[in-house]
């Protein structure tokens, strides 16, 4: 057998054989019924998640170095998301609870990566000063932990909710009127700029997916049970467009403007 030489080619290979053989002996305890559409929904997106891993490990090596790292979070964000989405499907299936600290623990990972893209993308055509880093940073955290604190029972709903929704519009005001939105308006190539309006509008519209589940799951008073199914359904699917959609986009200018370069 003939041995695989580049390192971020091993690393797609090996981080897909483990995903596979974790999500096998996650889910080996337990039964999926035909009728179950959300532990369904988690079983079809932890596979989406894993094909996504190996392409965008793989794809690394299609671009120019300095889109590497874009591309290699993009890998990690829906690597990381998958081992969680193993988990999560099992508690479901098993218990029929809905696995709030998982997932938080998924998004107080994932999102901030998702986050330092609008940063690498722009690092990689032009200096950025570090402050747009951290003021995505500090509204990501302050987004997810009020999430988190109120789904968790430890505040109240509606007030975790509104400072949620605060650390929300402090992140599209940044991407949109803030320093990060200038420099992509002023320095950015016509594809970086494509790509970079089409991440600020998932984070718009796809991220207006989580307050709407949070909304109807905990703020509208309709019957648990099924409040916990469609906030499950709502979550996964927003999830498909969050981290794998996004990291397509970024793949995608990645290729882009490697290829103009070549030419």
């Amino acid at each position: 057998m003939t041995a695989i030489k580049n390192p971020m080619t091993r690393l797609g290979v090996a981080s897909s054989a483990v995903l596979l053989a974790l999500g096998g002996e996650a889910f080996a305890a337990s039964e999926l019924k035909s009728d179950d559409f959300v532990g369904i929904s988690f079983w079809l997106i932890s596979m989406a998640l894993i094909a996504s891993t190996a392409f965008f490990f793989l794809e690394t090596q299609r671009v120019a170095g300095k889109w590497k790292t874009s591309l290699t979070v993009s890998g990690l964000v829906t690597l990381i998301a998958a081992v969680h989405y193993f988990y999560m499907r099992d508690v479901w299936v098993a218990t029929g609870s809905t696995p709030t600290v998982y997932r938080y623990i998924d998004w107080l990972i994932t999102v901030p990566l998702l986050m330092v893209e609008f940063y690498l993308i722009l690092s990689a055509i032009t200096k950025v000063p570090v402050g747009v880093f951290w003021r995505l940073m500090i509204g990501t955290l302050v987004m997810l932990v009020a999430g988190y604190v109120g789904e968790a029972g430890y505040v109240g709903v509606w007030p975790a909710f509104i400072v949620g929704m605060i650390g929300w519009a402090y992140i599209l005001y940044e991407i949109f009127l803030g320093e990060a939105g200038k420099i992509n308006a002023s320095q950015a190539p016509a594809s970086v700029q494509s790509a970079f309006n089409l991440m600020r509008l998932i984070v718009t519209f796809g991220w207006a997916i989580y307050p709407v589940g949070y909304f109807f799951g905990y703020l509208t008073g309709g019957d648990p049970a099924s409040s916990m199914k469609a906030l499950n359904v709502i979550y996964n699917l927003a999830d498909v467009l969050n981290k794998i959609a996004f990291g397509v986009i970024i793949w995608s200018v990645a290729v882009s403007e490697t290829d103009k370069t070549a030419k």
